[in-house]
Protein backbone atom coordinates (compact mmCIF):
# COMPACT_ATOMS: atom_id res chain seq x y z
CA UNK A 1 0.00 0.00 0.00
CA UNK A 2 1.30 3.46 -0.90
CA UNK A 3 2.46 5.64 2.01
CA UNK A 4 0.01 8.39 0.95
CA UNK A 5 -2.91 6.00 1.41
CA UNK A 6 -1.69 5.07 4.91
CA UNK A 7 -1.41 8.77 5.80
CA UNK A 8 -4.94 9.38 4.52
CA UNK A 9 -6.24 6.45 6.56
CA UNK A 10 -4.49 7.86 9.64
CA UNK A 11 -5.99 11.32 9.03
CA UNK A 12 -9.55 10.00 8.71
CA UNK A 13 -9.05 7.74 11.73
CA UNK A 14 -7.86 10.66 13.87
CA UNK A 15 -10.88 12.78 12.90
CA UNK A 16 -13.28 9.91 13.57
CA UNK A 17 -11.73 9.19 16.95
CA UNK A 18 -12.01 12.85 17.92
CA UNK A 19 -15.76 12.80 17.30
CA UNK A 20 -16.64 9.24 18.34
CA UNK A 21 -14.34 8.94 21.34
CA UNK A 22 -12.80 5.71 20.04
CA UNK A 23 -10.73 4.73 17.03
CA UNK A 24 -12.39 2.93 14.10
CA UNK A 25 -9.23 0.80 13.80
CA UNK A 26 -8.03 -1.63 16.42
CA UNK A 27 -4.41 -2.41 17.21
CA UNK A 28 -4.29 -5.51 15.01
CA UNK A 29 -5.35 -3.52 11.96
CA UNK A 30 -2.74 -0.83 12.64
CA UNK A 31 -0.02 -3.43 13.04
CA UNK A 32 -1.01 -4.97 9.71
CA UNK A 33 -0.89 -1.56 8.01
CA UNK A 34 2.56 -0.81 9.41
CA UNK A 35 4.22 -4.20 9.07
CA UNK A 36 2.28 -6.23 6.50
CA UNK A 37 0.68 -3.69 4.19
CA UNK A 38 0.81 -6.13 1.30
CA UNK A 39 -1.70 -8.32 3.19
CA UNK A 40 -4.24 -5.48 3.50
CA UNK A 41 -6.95 -5.03 0.86
CA UNK A 42 -7.83 -1.33 0.80
CA UNK A 43 -10.42 0.96 -0.75
CA UNK A 44 -9.46 4.54 0.11
CA UNK A 45 -11.22 7.79 -0.82
CA UNK A 46 -10.76 11.36 0.35
CA UNK A 47 -13.51 10.97 2.95
CA UNK A 48 -13.42 7.31 3.89
CA UNK A 49 -11.86 3.89 3.62
CA UNK A 50 -12.58 0.18 3.83
CA UNK A 51 -9.84 -2.27 4.84
CA UNK A 52 -9.81 -6.05 4.95
CA UNK A 53 -7.14 -8.18 6.64
CA UNK A 54 -7.75 -11.94 6.45
CA UNK A 55 -11.44 -12.20 7.40
CA UNK A 56 -11.84 -8.86 9.19
CA UNK A 57 -13.29 -5.66 7.72
CA UNK A 58 -12.80 -2.09 8.98
CA UNK A 59 -14.81 0.83 7.59
CA UNK A 60 -14.62 4.52 8.48
CA UNK A 61 -16.00 7.77 7.09
CA UNK A 62 -14.74 11.26 7.87
CA UNK A 63 -17.27 12.82 10.30
CA UNK A 64 -17.89 15.86 8.09
CA UNK A 65 -18.80 13.57 5.17
CA UNK A 66 -21.20 11.24 6.95
CA UNK A 67 -24.77 10.79 5.84
CA UNK A 68 -24.04 10.99 2.10
CA UNK A 69 -23.62 7.30 1.25
CA UNK A 70 -19.82 7.12 1.39
CA UNK A 71 -19.79 4.20 3.82
CA UNK A 72 -22.37 2.23 1.85
CA UNK A 73 -20.47 2.78 -1.41
CA UNK A 74 -17.14 1.69 0.09
CA UNK A 75 -18.69 -1.37 1.70
CA UNK A 76 -20.44 -2.42 -1.49
CA UNK A 77 -17.24 -2.00 -3.47
CA UNK A 78 -15.26 -4.09 -0.99
CA UNK A 79 -17.89 -6.84 -0.92
CA UNK A 80 -18.02 -6.94 -4.71
CA UNK A 81 -14.24 -7.19 -5.13
CA UNK A 82 -13.32 -9.56 -2.31
CA UNK A 83 -12.59 -13.18 -3.29
CA UNK A 84 -15.68 -15.34 -3.40
CA UNK A 85 -14.02 -18.07 -1.34
CA UNK A 86 -13.08 -15.77 1.54
CA UNK A 87 -15.71 -17.27 3.82
CA UNK A 88 -17.44 -15.48 6.72
CA UNK A 89 -16.42 -11.83 7.04
CA UNK A 90 -16.22 -10.09 10.42
CA UNK A 91 -16.54 -6.35 11.06
CA UNK A 92 -16.22 -4.28 14.23
CA UNK A 93 -18.25 -1.21 15.09
CA UNK A 94 -15.96 0.23 17.71
CA UNK A 95 -18.48 2.80 18.89
CA UNK A 96 -21.65 0.76 18.23
CA UNK A 97 -22.85 3.33 15.67
CA UNK A 98 -26.53 3.18 14.66
CA UNK A 99 -25.35 3.85 11.08
CA UNK A 100 -23.07 0.81 11.27
CA UNK A 101 -25.96 -1.30 12.53
CA UNK A 102 -28.11 -0.19 9.56
CA UNK A 103 -25.32 -0.92 7.08
CA UNK A 104 -24.73 -4.33 8.64
CA UNK A 105 -28.39 -5.30 8.53
CA UNK A 106 -28.76 -4.20 4.92
CA UNK A 107 -25.73 -6.21 3.76
CA UNK A 108 -26.44 -9.49 5.51
CA UNK A 109 -24.25 -9.03 8.61
CA UNK A 110 -25.55 -10.23 11.96
CA UNK A 111 -24.48 -9.09 15.42
CA UNK A 112 -22.45 -11.87 17.03
CA UNK A 113 -20.37 -10.33 19.80
CA UNK A 114 -20.23 -7.44 22.27
CA UNK A 115 -16.94 -6.29 23.73
CA UNK A 116 -17.08 -4.04 26.78
CA UNK A 117 -14.57 -1.45 27.85
CA UNK A 118 -14.45 -1.32 31.64
CA UNK A 119 -12.68 1.49 33.48
CA UNK A 120 -11.24 2.07 36.92
CA UNK A 121 -9.72 5.09 38.66
CA UNK A 122 -6.11 4.44 39.61
CA UNK A 123 -6.75 6.18 42.93
CA UNK A 124 -8.94 3.28 44.10
CA UNK A 125 -7.26 0.93 46.57
CA UNK A 126 -5.82 -2.31 45.19
CA UNK A 127 -6.31 -5.54 47.12
CA UNK A 128 -3.60 -7.91 48.27
CA UNK A 129 -1.44 -9.72 45.70
CA UNK A 130 -1.60 -13.20 47.20
CA UNK A 131 -0.01 -16.26 45.53
CA UNK A 132 1.12 -19.70 46.67
CA UNK A 133 4.42 -19.85 48.58
CA UNK A 134 6.21 -21.60 45.71
CA UNK A 135 5.05 -19.09 43.08
CA UNK A 136 7.21 -16.06 42.27
CA UNK A 137 5.73 -12.87 40.79
CA UNK A 138 8.36 -10.88 38.89
CA UNK A 139 9.04 -8.74 35.84
CA UNK A 140 9.47 -10.22 32.37
CA UNK A 141 13.02 -11.17 31.41
CA UNK A 142 14.53 -11.93 27.99
CA UNK A 143 14.22 -15.66 27.53
CA UNK A 144 10.63 -15.76 28.84
CA UNK A 145 9.19 -15.47 25.33
CA UNK A 146 8.63 -19.16 24.61
CA UNK A 147 6.95 -19.80 27.96
CA UNK A 148 4.83 -16.67 27.55
CA UNK A 149 3.60 -17.88 24.16
CA UNK A 150 2.89 -21.34 25.57
CA UNK A 151 0.80 -19.94 28.42
CA UNK A 152 -0.95 -17.50 26.09
CA UNK A 153 -1.84 -20.26 23.63
CA UNK A 154 -3.21 -22.51 26.37
CA UNK A 155 -5.10 -19.73 28.17
CA UNK A 156 -6.73 -18.36 25.02
CA UNK A 157 -7.11 -21.54 22.97
CA UNK A 158 -10.70 -20.63 22.06
CA UNK A 159 -10.25 -16.87 21.73
CA UNK A 160 -10.70 -15.53 18.17
CA UNK A 161 -7.86 -12.99 18.37
CA UNK A 162 -5.54 -13.48 21.32
CA UNK A 163 -5.30 -17.24 20.89
CA UNK A 164 -3.59 -16.84 17.51
CA UNK A 165 -0.56 -14.87 18.77
CA UNK A 166 2.69 -16.12 17.25
CA UNK A 167 6.33 -15.35 17.99
CA UNK A 168 6.27 -12.77 15.18
CA UNK A 169 3.14 -11.15 16.66
CA UNK A 170 4.81 -11.00 20.06
CA UNK A 171 7.95 -9.44 18.57
CA UNK A 172 5.88 -6.83 16.71
CA UNK A 173 4.11 -5.76 19.89
CA UNK A 174 7.33 -5.68 21.88
CA UNK A 175 8.77 -3.39 19.21
CA UNK A 176 5.94 -0.88 19.67
CA UNK A 177 6.90 2.47 21.29
CA UNK A 178 4.56 1.83 24.22
CA UNK A 179 6.12 -1.51 25.21
CA UNK A 180 7.76 -1.49 28.63
CA UNK A 181 9.28 -4.76 29.88
CA UNK A 182 8.73 -3.48 33.43
CA UNK A 183 5.00 -3.56 32.67
CA UNK A 184 5.04 -7.25 31.74
CA UNK A 185 4.47 -9.10 35.01
CA UNK A 186 4.83 -12.88 35.12
CA UNK A 187 4.28 -15.57 37.72
CA UNK A 188 5.92 -18.97 37.78
CA UNK A 189 7.85 -21.74 39.43
CA UNK A 190 11.47 -21.82 38.36
CA UNK A 191 11.62 -21.44 34.58
CA UNK A 192 7.99 -22.50 34.12
CA UNK A 193 5.49 -19.67 33.78
CA UNK A 194 1.98 -20.08 35.15
CA UNK A 195 0.56 -16.74 34.09
CA UNK A 196 1.25 -13.17 33.07
CA UNK A 197 -0.24 -9.69 33.10
CA UNK A 198 0.83 -7.49 30.21
CA UNK A 199 0.06 -3.86 31.00
CA UNK A 200 0.00 -1.01 28.50
CA UNK A 201 0.20 2.77 28.82
CA UNK A 202 -1.69 4.73 26.16
CA UNK A 203 -0.52 8.01 27.71
CA UNK A 204 0.97 9.14 31.03
CA UNK A 205 -2.58 9.30 32.42
CA UNK A 206 -4.22 6.21 30.84
CA UNK A 207 -3.18 2.60 31.35
CA UNK A 208 -4.64 -0.71 30.23
CA UNK A 209 -4.95 -4.25 31.49
CA UNK A 210 -3.73 -5.37 28.08
CA UNK A 211 -3.68 -9.15 28.55
CA UNK A 212 -4.03 -11.37 31.61
CA UNK A 213 -3.32 -15.02 30.80
CA UNK A 214 -3.19 -17.99 33.18
CA UNK A 215 -2.21 -21.54 32.29
CA UNK A 216 -5.31 -23.77 32.59
CA UNK A 217 -3.42 -25.89 35.12
CA UNK A 218 -3.24 -22.86 37.43
CA UNK A 219 -6.72 -21.48 36.84
CA UNK A 220 -9.04 -21.39 39.82
CA UNK A 221 -6.18 -20.68 42.23
CA UNK A 222 -6.62 -16.89 42.37
CA UNK A 223 -3.50 -16.32 40.28
CA UNK A 224 -5.37 -14.28 37.64
CA UNK A 225 -6.69 -11.89 40.24
CA UNK A 226 -3.27 -11.60 41.91
CA UNK A 227 -1.63 -10.79 38.56
CA UNK A 228 -4.36 -8.27 37.74
CA UNK A 229 -3.76 -6.49 41.03
CA UNK A 230 0.01 -6.55 40.56
CA UNK A 231 -0.47 -4.83 37.19
CA UNK A 232 -2.84 -2.25 38.68
CA UNK A 233 -0.26 -1.44 41.34
CA UNK A 234 2.41 -1.06 38.63
CA UNK A 235 0.26 1.32 36.59
CA UNK A 236 -0.66 3.38 39.65
CA UNK A 237 3.02 3.63 40.59
CA UNK A 238 3.69 4.91 37.05
CA UNK A 239 1.25 7.77 37.67
CA UNK A 240 -1.78 6.73 35.60
CA UNK A 241 -5.12 8.31 36.50
CA UNK A 242 -7.33 5.65 34.90
CA UNK A 243 -7.02 2.05 33.76
CA UNK A 244 -9.20 0.36 31.14
CA UNK A 245 -9.63 -3.18 29.93
CA UNK A 246 -11.59 -5.07 27.27
CA UNK A 247 -13.82 -8.02 28.14
CA UNK A 248 -16.51 -9.95 26.29
CA UNK A 249 -19.91 -8.91 27.61
CA UNK A 250 -21.07 -12.51 27.94
CA UNK A 251 -18.04 -13.50 30.05
CA UNK A 252 -19.98 -13.02 33.27
CA UNK A 253 -17.28 -14.50 35.49
CA UNK A 254 -14.63 -12.09 34.22
CA UNK A 255 -16.99 -9.09 34.35
CA UNK A 256 -17.83 -9.87 37.98
CA UNK A 257 -14.15 -10.39 38.82
CA UNK A 258 -13.17 -7.02 37.38
CA UNK A 259 -16.18 -5.31 38.99
CA UNK A 260 -14.98 -6.50 42.40
CA UNK A 261 -11.71 -4.68 41.74
CA UNK A 262 -13.52 -1.42 40.94
CA UNK A 263 -13.99 -1.60 37.15
CA UNK A 264 -17.26 -0.27 35.74
CA UNK A 265 -18.87 -0.22 32.29
CA UNK A 266 -21.02 2.44 30.63
CA UNK A 267 -23.21 1.98 27.54
CA UNK A 268 -21.05 4.16 25.29
CA UNK A 269 -18.07 1.87 26.00
CA UNK A 270 -19.46 -1.02 23.94
CA UNK A 271 -17.91 -2.43 20.76
CA UNK A 272 -19.98 -4.66 18.50
CA UNK A 273 -18.84 -7.34 16.07
CA UNK A 274 -20.90 -8.29 13.02
CA UNK A 275 -20.43 -11.35 10.83
CA UNK A 276 -21.52 -12.00 7.25
CA UNK A 277 -21.68 -15.59 6.04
Amino acid sequence: MHADAVRQIADITTEAEGVDGTSPLDEAMWLALRHRADEVSAWVEADGFALVVEDELALAVRPSARGHGTGARLLDQALAELPGDLGPLRAWSHADHPAAARLAKGRGFEKVRELWVMRRASSLPVGEVAVADDVVVRRFRPGDEAELLRVNGAAFAGHPEQGKMTADDLAERMAEPWFDPEGMIVAGRGRELLGFHWTKRHSPELGEVYVVGVDPAAQGTGLGRALTRAGLKHLADRGTHEVLLYVDADNERAVQLYARDGFTHSAQDTHVMYRRT
